[in-house]
């Protein structure tokens, strides 16, 4: 799937930290403020237990999760939408994502400076938001003047594009983000190329010390409450204590490490499950003894279009689609099991599927 969630943040809040547990790949990470050039683009693994509970019936020779991509911006700062810090550059690779993965610092560290001076995560949203709520201003504004020009015609559909316009520039010019804004979805579409930096679904993610993990701390209890009118997903991650269960091979260790720190799964599964979330995705699956994988669709996909997901012949030359829900699947322990007591639907090309779906494709080209 070519949907993104970027991992946005201050510099030295561990954005990379995290992103280097979420990612097959590594990144470096240092303690200097501005010192990376380019955003770092991943793949990373969804966690699903249900996978392997399959596997235990198929027995197939792989299995392979279902993947989104996530991309590491460097750290911004205040001004970063007029040059600051690296520049306006990352801003623009923000635009080209999907959702937003927020690292916010949550954690003391004499020998990591804060590039505010000081620790204070509410701060930091309020400094990234001024930023992106900025950046959308000027790229309303600039369609405004745009159709400022042609609207002179009388045209009706101009007209009332810049009354929607308008109404974003004083929403920003009040400083509010453009996600909070009260517009119906086809007003919404006047400004879908704009790509606004402040539209974007968001989960915040607070990164404390190892001591905090499991409850938090003072400022985790800050943002809390500044977010609280915002049905905001609030995650508390430890990100050197991920970081040092994720170089753990052997899954024993991992549990005897996650059971010491008082956690029942590491917290970077969580936000990888948020962040798929968060994108509006969902997974079904195909069984077979070569292969029991799982595959990411958008929610709403019909079957063609699921099956256009595995390769693009199977969309082409479409038939049907045989499914079997996975808790069928699971309790009457095979596909044929499930065709003998009638679990096994038969579904043409309206069909929309659904959340863990076991889709068996039949197609002619």
């Amino acid at each position: 799937m070519p949907l993104k969630c970027g991992i946005v943040g201050l510099t030295n809040t561990g954005k990379t930290t995290i992103f280097n547990c979420m990612s097959s790949t590594k990144a470096e990470a240092t303690t200097y403020a501005f010192s990376t050039s380019k955003s770092n683009l991943g793949v990373i693994d969804i966690p699903d237990d249900r996978l392997y509970e399959i596997d235990k019936i198929v027995h197939a020779a792989k299995v392979t999760p279902a993947t989104v991509e996530i991309v590491d911006i460097p750290g911004l700062a205040k001004g970063s939408s007029r040059g600051e810090g690296i520049g306006n550059k990352f801003l623009g690779d923000i635009q080209q994502t999907d959702a937003l993965i927020h690292v916010l610092r949550c954690f003391d560290d004499v020998n990591l400076p804060h590039v505010e001076g000081s620790v204070d995560p509410v701060r930091d949203i309020e400094i990234l938001d001024l930023e992106f709520i900025v950046r959308d201003l000027e790229m309303v504004e600039r369609k405004i003047r745009k159709l400022e020009k042609v609207a002179k015609s009388g045209d009706k559909d101009d007209k009332k594009s810049l009354e929607i316009l308008h109404r974003y520039s004083d929403h920003f010019e009040n400083f509010n983000p453009a996600r909070t804004l009260e517009i119906n979805e086809t007003d919404k579409r006047i400004t879908g190329d704009l790509f606004l930096l402040s539209d974007k679904p968001v989960v915040y993610v607070c990164n404390v010390d190892d001591a905090s993990a499991v409850n938090g701390n003072p400022y985790v209890d800050a943002v809390k409450e500044a977010l609280q009118d915002q049905q905001a997903e609030i995650l508390i991650i430890a990100g050197e204590l991920e970081a040092e269960i994720a170089e753990l091979d052997n899954p024993d260790d991992r549990k005897a490490f996650l059971d010491d720190a008082g956690l029942s799964e590491p917290g970077v599964n969580k936000l990888i499950k948020a962040a798929y979330t968060l994108l509006n995705l969902e997974s079904f699956f195909t069984a077979a003894p070569k292969e029991v994988r799982a595959w990411t669709i958008k929610k709403g996909m019909t079957a063609p279009q699921a099956a256009g997901i595995i390769h693009s012949d199977l969309e082409r030359g479409f038939i049907r689609a045989e499914v079997i829900k996975y808790h069928d699947y699971i309790t009457l322990g095979s596909e044929h099991a499930c065709k003998e007591a009638g679990k096994m639907s038969v579904e043409g090309k309206k069909y929309v599927v659904e959340e863990g779906d076991i889709v068996y494709i039949r197609f002619n080209v």
